[in-house]
């Protein structure tokens, strides 16, 4: 009788042994430490998405730049460039995610842009990310 045999990462062996720190940094003791390689790569995804390009030292090209955004138009062209960036990016910068769904969604009265991501690593479950782009929460 065959059986399927769960994909699992070799970190993900040890569940006592900590993979990286989850973003935000909000827990007691600073850091709260992520155990599987899934909620490292969502870990990871957000902290590319959040960082602007130049911020992060010795390495100018990381970030998504999403900030940067903040102030342009609400229009079909500047949603579009979103779109391309955001797939060519995470294409090239986490080429371990297959990203299923990449929506940008506009709601022009409020300035908001909302971007959602769903994505799976390496055949694992799927995992979703959602962003508010708010100009109104400066």
């Amino acid at each position: 009788m065959a059986f399927k045999i769960p994909n699992r990462f070799t970190v993900d062996i040890d569940a006592r042994q900590a993979v990286g720190v989850s973003i935000p940094f909000s827990s007691p003791s600073v850091f709260t430490q992520t155990f599987t390689t899934a909620d490292q790569t969502k870990s990871n995804l957000v902290n590319y998405l959040l960082t602007n390009k130049g911020e992060r030292v010795l390495n100018p090209n990381y970030g998504g730049n999403l900030r940067a955004l903040l102030f342009e138009q609400i229009s079909d062209v500047t949603l579009e460039g979103i779109q391309i960036r955001l797939s060519n990016d995470l294409q090239s910068k986490f080429p371990y995610v297959n990203v299923k769904q990449l929506i940008i969604t506009p709601s022009e009265n409020t300035n908001i842009i909302t971007i959602f991501i769903q994505y799976s690593v390496l055949n694992l479950d799927n995992e979703v990310i959602e962003i508010n782009l708010d100009t109104n929460a400066l």
